[in-house]
């Protein structure tokens, strides 16, 4: 094994603070649309958005979240019936963007575990389907670039997992062959069933119990392994690399 690749959302960075730092948005946005909804209806419309969006973006081969986050608001506010305001659609997806950024952080293993594996030589890269403008601020806030040999986002590739060519394009700007890689990510969807069509070793990481977003539960797909902290993967690749 030569080199380990890393999903960012609920690998890396613990989605835990989400619903907390982006529940007030949701109020306020509705608030602004002049809509009179309490905080479940508000919240249960939201999730069926979400959920309506998932499905409707499942088989796109490429897309901006950017724009799944504004087509998830748009349907969020349908089932409201609230009236159309571009303005507060314009307002909601940067405070909504910057939401997010604030609220990752990094799970407690994380560092430590890089520099391990940076220190036994293997290249490290971040594949992730977050756009530029979410993933480069948070590479830059923690500092990750010092541990990463190089990180891609569905954006720059013009793919999005589980495409096949977004691991292809990952590949070929490491120059490894897929057998030399370990995959590590939340999502079966999205990181294990790429990363498995591409013939790359697979881990399936849990977030705390947090399920990851973007899941149809149309698939069923196994990992290699499954772990429950990122400090697992010192012995997996140990393992590997002895075998």
């Amino acid at each position: 094994m030569q080199g380990v690749f890393f999903d960012l959302g609920g690998t890396l960075f613990s989605y835990r603070n989400v619903p907390r730092a982006t529940a007030p948005l949701l109020v306020e946005a509705a608030q602004r649309l002049g809509v009179a909804a309490g905080r479940e209806q508000i919240r249960d419309a939201y999730t069926q958005a979400s959920r309506d969006m998932t499905f409707t973006y499942a088989d796109k081969a490429y897309y901006l979240h950017a724009d799944f986050f504004h087509d998830t608001f748009k349907r969020f506010t349908e089932l409201l019936a609230a009236p159309h305001d571009e303005a507060v659609h314009d307002w909601y997806r940067e405070a909504h963007r910057v939401a997010i950024i604030d609220c990752l952080v990094l799970k407690e293993d994380c560092l430590d575990t890089l520099r391990h594996l940076k220190d036994a030589g293997l290249y490290l890269s971040v594949v992730s389907n977050i756009d530029d403008d979410m993933l480069e601020p948070l590479i830059a806030r923690e500092g990750l670039e010092h541990l990463l040999d190089h990180w891609t986002s569905s954006e720059a590739a013009q793919s999005c997992k589980p495409d096949r060519r977004f691991f292809e394009i990952a590949l070929e700007r490491s120059g490894l062959a897929p057998g030399e890689v370990l995959f590590v990510g939340d999502s079966p969807e999205h990181d294990i069933i790429g990363a498995n069509a591409v013939g790359m070793r697979t881990a399936l990481i849990l977030d705390g119990g947090i399920p990851p977003p973007l899941q149809t539960g149309r698939i069923n797909v196994s990992a290699t392994h499954n772990i429950a902290t990122l400090a697992e993967l010192k012995d997996i690749v140990a393992a590997a690399r002895r075998a």
